[in-house]
């Protein structure tokens, strides 16, 4: 009886060793220099009721980090099974209900889908979709609480200031469309026969190959100077701010404007995989706080200054998505 309950007790000890040996996925961070920026473009992509990139305004950035990659699958699962955490519905809408492509004449639709289970081929280092802005500040809150480290959403002038990393172009790399496909998984020449095929509609591509039709593992471009990944295309990025019609009025020191918004809507960046035009450090787009998307993912920010020092669970995080980095260009 003795040795039973000798066995029980190791065995629970074992367990809980174990369960602490599992550390959170804490995402890679690059450290962002303090710096000055103007902010917007002098054209416009904006259409319809959009909101447009003007007028071009300077804004003082203080050093912050941000994370490389977009929040992955895995790294949300981990945050879901952690919290039990169910998604916030938008108004109206069903349980389990994301947008996605559809042959109609907006060209989506909101069907069934949830982060873990979409339309869409994803593994645990794809960047996690059908989420909304408020899923992704539960996420960050849990993250903030479980590190001990203020993680956030960044601000929509942080996310400009990262992506352009010092370029004064739509680009980091410069003004050369054609080199897209380095540096992001835009809609390539693959992308607009499968996403043709959904919508039975056109769309402006790229005319080159990114070796992804929809989203892809994390990283597998070439990062901007600030060893930032996936800033254009993948998914666009949810950040702090809500709508304004454009930047009049808007913060010149890197804060979020949350205040005196246009409409009860949340700014997203960077554009996706299913859209060229969008795909710019300039390009602004809007979803709904509770809205869930096949297009919208997220990333993290800190707002410390300094060198990014790697926990446990970064590292771990790092060497599997080398793996499956390196699958996924074997594959391709």
């Amino acid at each position: 009886m003795k040795k039973h309950s000798l066995l029980a007790l190791i065995l629970i000890a074992h367990a809980g060793s174990a369960m602490a040996a599992d550390p959170i996925l804490e995402p890679s961070m690059a450290s962002i220099p303090a710096g000055s920026f103007a902010m917007g473009s002098p054209t416009t992509l904006a259409k319809g009721d959009y909101p447009v990139e003007q007028p071009v305004h300077q804004v003082n950035i203080p050093a912050f980090q941000m994370s490389r990659y977009e929040v992955t699958v895995g790294q949300f699962s981990q945050f879901v099974e952690a919290t039990g955490h169910t998604p916030t519905l938008a108004e109206g809408q069903p349980p389990a209900t994301c947008w996605k492509h559809a042959a109609n004449d907006w060209g989506m639709e909101a069907g069934a889908g949830t982060w873990k289970s979409n339309a869409y081929p994803q593994s645990p280092y794809h960047p996690v979709m059908c989420v909304s802005w408020a899923d992704a500040k539960a996420y960050t809150a849990w993250l903030a609480e479980k590190t001990g480290k203020p993680y956030r959403l960044p601000s929509e002038s942080e996310w400009e200031y990262a992506a352009r990393a010092g370029s004064p172009h739509n680009y980091h790399f410069g003004a050369d469309e054609t080199q897209l496909c380095r540096y992001g998984n835009i809609r390539d020449t693959l992308g607009r026969d499968a996403i043709g095929k959904l919508t039975n509609k056109p769309g402006a591509e790229a005319l080159c190959t990114d070796g992804s039709a929809f989203t892809s593992i994390v990283g597998m471009y070439e990062p901007n100077q600030f060893g930032l990944y996936d800033m254009i295309g993948n998914l666009g990025e949810i950040v702090e701010d809500c709508e304004h019609a454009n930047y009049t009025g808007a913060p010149a020191d890197g804060s979020a404007w949350t205040t005196n918004c246009s409409k009860d809507m949340r700014m997203h960046r960077g554009g996706s995989f299913q859209s060229r035009v969008t795909a710019t450090s300039t390009g602004r787009g809007h979803t709904g706080a509770t809205n869930a998307s096949s297009f919208e993912g997220f990333r993290v920010a800190l707002g410390m200054p300094g060198p990014a020092t790697p926990a446990a669970g970064t590292i771990a995080f790092e060497a599997g998505l080398d793996k499956a980095r390196a699958a996924e260009r074997a594959r391709r």
